[in-house]
């Protein structure tokens, strides 16, 4: 296991510090690449910061963001990742970025991580940038505890791409790419914030089954060491 803890002493220096982080690696790929690539999570964590990103001077025209996971709702739904990138982070100067939604207005989720998983291959892998957050029973990404495919989602066995989650404390039907879409993005960030969140991670470091944890996947076996973004 291999992680750096970056500390800040609140959320917005926090948010401005991981702008600045993440906003160079992009330009480093479309400077080298023509073209870079960033997965992000939802949840009101991260609103500071995609504010922050989207005033950075970088060429977005050659960015396509998109997203960790997702709920299987429209984007008009307010529970949706999607809106909450559309309203914080796809604003100023990162308009003109591109988006690859997770829904899609498909006959079931089953399809529409179908269709997603042939549209991200068109992204090019690894991720340049994957933000990854935690919720308080461990998971990341929608890889729940008790997750009904959870097992095949943090198996590096199962190819990149999206599939399907479903989960107790998840909701709706949830769409999430799968560790090994993840685990080698050139940037893997861990984005937290409050003690609460840090004597989970604490936990999660701790032994026991990547099931019971599974932010313990990422934590244990990402090929790319995991940079800890955490403010109180």
């Amino acid at each position: 296991m291999s992680a750096r803890l970056h500390e800040f002493r609140d959320g917005a220096a926090l948010a401005e510090g991981l702008a600045d982080r993440v906003s160079g690696v992009l330009a480093d790929a479309v400077a080298s690449r023509g073209r870079a690539s960033i997965a992000v999570s939802g949840g009101s964590t991260p609103k500071a910061f995609f504010k922050a990103l989207s005033n950075r001077d970088i060429d977005w025209g050659k960015v396509t963001i998109t997203l960790v996971d997702e709920r299987f709702v429209p984007a008009d739904n307010p529970r949706s990742n999607h809106q909450l990138v559309a309203d914080n982070l796809l604003q100023g100067k990162a308009k003109t970025a591109g988006f690859l939604p997770l829904y899609r207005d498909a006959g079931s989720a089953e399809e529409a991580a179908t269709i997603v998983s042939g549209d991200a291959e068109a992204l090019g892998h690894p991720f340049d940038v994957a933000i990854l957050g935690m919720g308080t029973d461990g998971h990341t990404a929608s890889f729940f505890p008790g997750g009904s495919r959870l097992a095949e989602a943090i198996s590096p066995e199962t190819p990149r791409g999206v599939i399907t989650m479903e989960a107790e404390g998840a909701g709706e039907t949830r769409l999430t790419f799968t560790f090994a879409s993840l685990q080698d993005a050139r940037l893997l960030v861990l984005h937290i914030e409050g003690q609460g969140k840090k004597d989970v991670l604490a936990a999660a470091e701790a032994d026991g089954p990547e099931s019971d944890m599974p932010i313990r996947a990422m934590l244990r076996r990402a090929a790319t060491p995991i940079d800890i973004y955490w403010a109180p």
